[in-house]
């Protein structure tokens, strides 16, 4: 008996203690789940936060500003053989070269002017120097203009060898046209201006003679059939062109055109496709009044002028052709350097950059592309004798007439990045008028680099627009009958149905786009018109109709399930609007929609266009919208629909006063997240458009969108590089799009929560 009067207080005890035991369980679980979701949640603000300061790491260096420092000053290296007529440096900044006009060409050590090697240029004996210039700062050829007629040509090579694991750096002289002088005036006057141009197949030499005469000499190259031996086939033009103002001249690298200018500002570009008869094509006065020209190079690439006078204003011009063909000499832009005359340009060999010295000693460096003045130093007191920038444009010599020369180290990674170049538009080389242009490379370094975002931006605004077009009228007002008219028995299937959508891969719908639905559209555009057209307008009748058939029939149909009648009757108007698409093509647009529009408006079409893209990634982006606004809508509270009908509502103002409003936080939710999902869409985009970066509001025309464009370009691009670093512009400028446009949706969502709370 004990035993049993026991038990019972035993049992209390034993399921006090495990219901203790449990509440601390419950409660243990409670705390660890709660510090794990503020721990995800955590991490995932701090993973987003990283994200952005790692884009903004990388997109830094572009911010910041470029700056030159001196290094060291010498005495110029053997003075006693002549002063600087020409300064060079090469690739590694290590060995510099000056020319001089006694015909030497002095090797030294850049940094401390330590002689390296001289060499005397075979000048022949009696004959005097009288002009001298250079064929390209890249190509690194000299000629000297003798006062026999002759010319000498020089190129300086430099080769690199490793002894014992050092760098070794071996200048050399050589001739490509040979040792000996060429004859270039036959009569034997001296030749007071020289230009040049040299190529594999052929040289070029325009010199001005002390008669005034300009004479045009082409040398050809011929090589025989039989052996390695080559020969020079010679000819040689004089141009009918009053020389006596000509100062400056220059031939361009493809051998097409001179440019004569004299100091009072007359330039003439002169046609010299036909060596033997070249022609004028345009002349222009290039200076304001009161100014001289007192400097002039070609940009590299040789398709714009550098044109420096004596007010210290550099100019840049180049030929533009119009869209009637006509040819004409543009300004494509101006710096005003200083107030004193601009001495010499030197540009740069591999960017659209340039240096310039003024005749007091004071540098700038500028990128014509950008429009930036980069750095503007004063690097001497006295004036600049010669000047040259190092083939990688990070650093410079300038010798002044004191003979000393100044070896500076110049910090300039990223010159062609500015506000203008990347969001404004820009008169780019050989084209009519500034345009937004976005062509990031190309296989020459005399390539003008194009980077601007706004088609990017552009196209990505473009093509969301135009899926959300799409997607918001089929996926809302899908969601809306689906959450509140359909059946359960329907919605138990259609709403799964709708939302395996969203599990295609992005990339399967491209590939369907542009291999399936893009020859379709081009095909059947008519009948796709059409059917916005017949579509709606079978459903209307359809209903009408409907609405007046006998009650026996109507009420076969269970309420909720009236969307199973329409379907056939969708599917026989889609059919009859591609069946009678060639009858309204034929009597409409005389046979060819496509046609028609760009003969009667101008309208081209491009067969992977924008309106493809609209509908495949209308199509993916359908299900999230359905989805998110399906259950916003089907989650309103009962009490308040019915409350609403008991009260006299239709089932339409019960859907737009009471069921819209209360859903309408999670359908403008719904609305955003889909907008997110087509700006950040990339494989339906990169497969479904020609991916041009083009601003055309034509839905018949391509695009590229910003992540279409990072996906492309960033697997080519140069680690580092400016290209490199704007392609992360580019992702951090759609990070904030996102970023800003989701936090905007967020605070609004919220308000229509409050706002639609008491209800």
């Amino acid at each position: 008996m004990p035993e049993t009067q026991s038990s019972p207080a035993t049992s209390t005890l034993l399921q006090l203690s495990s219901s203790d035991a449990y509440q601390r369980w419950r409660l243990l679980k409670d705390k660890i789940v709660a510090h794990a979701v503020v721990i995800g949640g955590l991490s995932i603000i701090g993973a987003i936060v990283l994200i952005f300061f790692y884009l903004l790491y990388v997109v830094f260096p572009l911010l910041l500003s470029s700056h030159a420092e001196p290094v060291s000053s010498y005495a110029a290296p053997e003075p006693a053989l002549g002063s600087t007529v020409f300064l060079s440096m090469e690739e590694q900044n290590e060995v510099g070269v000056r020319f001089t006009d006694q015909g030497k060409a002095i090797f030294f050590n850049a940094a401390n002017g330590q002689v390296i090697r001289v060499d005397a240029l075979p000048i022949p004996a009696g004959a005097q120097i009288t002009s001298y210039a250079h064929g390209g700062v890249d190509k690194g050829v000299i000629a000297y203009g003798l006062s026999d007629g002759r010319a000498v040509v020089i190129k300086h090579d430099y080769k690199q060898t490793y002894p014992d694991g050092k760098r070794l750096i071996t200048p050399s002289i050589s001739y490509p046209l040979g040792a000996e002088p060429i004859v270039l005036d036959n009569d034997g006057q001296a030749l007071t201006k020289i230009t040049l141009k040299l190529s594999d197949q052929s040289s070029s030499f325009l010199a001005k003679t002390a008669g005034n005469r300009l004479i045009l000499s082409t040398l050809t190259k011929k090589e025989s059939m039989f052996d390695d031996e080559a020969s020079w086939e010679r000819g040689d033009a004089i141009l009918d062109v009053t020389a006596n103002d000509i100062d400056f001249m220059l031939i361009d690298k493809e051998f097409r055109n001179l440019y004569l200018a004299g100091r009072a500002g007359d330039l003439a570009v002169v046609d010299i496709s036909d060596k033997s008869l070249p022609v004028i094509k345009h002349k222009i006065n290039v200076m304001t009044k009161g100014a001289q020209i007192t400097s002039m190079e070609f940009l590299n690439g040789d398709i714009s002028v550098l044109i420096g006078d004596s007010a210290g204003e550099l100019g840049q011009w180049t030929i533009v052709r119009d869209k009637q063909n006509h040819y004409s000499v543009q300004k494509l832009r101006s710096f005003k350097v200083s107030d004193a005359p601009l001495i010499t340009i030197n540009p740069e060999q591999r960017r659209k950059g340039l240096l310039v010295a003024d005749a007091n000693g004071a540098i700038g460096i500028y990128n014509t592309t950008a429009e930036r003045e980069l750095i503007k130093e004063k690097v001497s007191k006295g004036k600049p004798l010669a000047v040259t920038l190092s083939p990688r444009a990070n650093a410079l010599l300038l010798q002044t007439e004191d003979g000393n020369i100044n070896y500076w180290k110049v910090e300039n990674e990223h010159p062609e990045v500015s506000w203008s170049s990347l969001w404004g538009k820009v008169w780019y080389e050989s084209y009519a008028e500034p345009a937004y242009i976005w062509q990031s490379s190309a296989a020459s370094n005399d390539f003008e680099p194009k980077m601007s975002l706004t088609p990017l931006v552009f196209g990505t605004l473009k093509a969301s627009f135009y899926a959300m077009l799409v997607a918001i009228p089929l996926a809302l007002f899908g969601a809306i009958y689906t959450g509140y008219f359909m059946a359960p028995g329907v919605r138990q299937y259609v709403k799964p149905g709708i939302e395996i959508m969203g599990a295609l891969p992005t990339v399967i719908l491209g590939f369907l786009a542009g291999l399936w639905l893009a020859p379709f559209v081009e095909m059947h555009l008519t009948g796709i018109f059409a059917l916005l057209m017949i579509v709606p307008l079978g459903v209307m009748v359809f209903a009408y109709y409907w609405q007046h058939a006998p009650k026996q029939i109507r009420n076969k149909i269970p309420e909720g399930w009236d969307a199973i009648v329409l379907v056939p009757i969708i599917i026989v108007c889609s059919w009859l609007a591609f069946e009678l698409s060639p009858v309204i093509e034929t009597v409409c647009f005389g046979g060819d929609l496509r046609i028609w529009m760009r003969n009667e408006f101008g309208i081209g079409y491009d067969q992977r266009n924008t309106l493809v893209v609209g509908l495949a990634m209308g199509f993916a982006v359908i299900p999230m919208v359905f989805s998110i606004a399906e259950d916003a809508i089907f989650s309103v509270p009962k009490h308040l629909t019915t409350g609403s009908l008991a009260l006299g509502a239709t089932p339409w103002q019960t859907l737009a006063k009471v069921v819209i409003l209360t859903a309408s936080p999670g359908i403008f939710s719904a609305v955003m997240i889909g907008l997110g999902r087509a700006v950040g869409e990339t494989m339906i985009v990169l497969m479904a458009t020609g991916n041009t970066p083009v601003m055309d509001l034509s839905i018949f025309q391509g695009l590229r969108t910003l992540s279409a464009n990072i996906a492309v370009e960033m697997p080519e691009s140069e680690v580092n590089s400016t290209h490199y670093r704007v392609l992360f512009l580019a992702a951090l400028v759609l990070f904030m799009f996102t970023f800003i446009v989701n936090s905007l949706a967020e605070l609004i969502r919220q308000n229509l929560r409050q706002k639609y709370s008491s209800l």
